[in-house]
């Protein structure tokens, strides 16, 4: 199975780097209002993924700008499909404007996590899935909370790895604020890709190995060097 790049864009990066990141990957998750972008963002995404024949997701994430989606979070499972409707739905009937399909959606920072550590959350957001997006893809933690209900839920996932992140034993991401958080090496990034590619492992921060199954691997915009990690990683996954 050949494996999917994706990457979160439209979230205030420079122009450049969008056009330069969407050459690259082959999925690409549009922040739609909530923590990042807004309908110019979002349209210009837009065409960039038809332009490219890229996969377009929907990449919501929670109404606070000022930390960027990725602080203390509070929300009721109502509050969260209405979320969702706000934003996935906005980019939605953009796209279909513009004859593109949405093919996923891929939560936001403190939304990600949330749903992956409240299994009521994770069956409230699948739930949301089913009734308005039955025809989408989720992109979910491999190994996670999400993807496993997912499944059960009949709801069709796509379980990630990220390429620029560090991983604890337990499967989940180490804490931006943490050491070895995020990677500013091209080495680490090759040797991440090459040992998923080649052995289905990932190194922790603490040398342990984590065994995982990857369908689309993720890259951030916001990450240094990000472009040239994305090239890195299509020339290594032979996209």
């Amino acid at each position: 199975m050949n494996l999917d790049l994706n990457c979160d864009l439209g979230e205030g990066e420079p122009s450049a780097l969008t056009r330069a990141l969407m050459r690259c990957v082959t999925s690409v998750n549009v922040a739609c209002g909530g923590h990042a972008g807004d309908l110019e963002t979002m349209a210009r995404c837009v065409d960039l993924a038809k332009q490219f024949g890229v996969r377009l997701g929907a990449h919501p994430g929670p109404w606070s700008r000022g930390d960027f989606g990725r602080g203390a979070l509070r929300l009721e499972a109502g509050e969260f499909e209405l979320l969702l409707v706000h934003q996935v739905g906005a980019l939605e009937r953009l796209a279909r404007t513009k004859r593109v399909r949405l093919h996923h959606i891929k939560l936001h920072g403190a939304l990600y996590h949330a749903s992956e550590s409240d299994e009521s959350l994770a069956r409230a957001y699948l739930a949301s899935v089913r009734s308005w997006w039955p025809r989408c893809v989720v992109f979910a933690r491999a190994g996670g909370t999400v993807a496993r209900l997912a499944r059960r839920a009949g709801v069709r996932v796509w379980e990630e790895a990220y390429l620029d992140r560090g991983y604890r034993d337990d499967g989940t991401l180490v804490p931006r604020n943490a050491p070895g958080a995020i990677f500013d090496d091209e080495r680490a990034v090759k040797h991440r890709l090459e040992r998923l590619v080649v052995e289905g492992v990932i190194e922790t921060v603490s040398n342990r190995h984590l065994r995982l199954t990857p369908r689309t691997l993720c890259l951030h915009s916001d990450t240094p060097k990000a472009a040239q990690f994305a090239r890195l990683a299509r020339r290594v996954l032979g996209l």
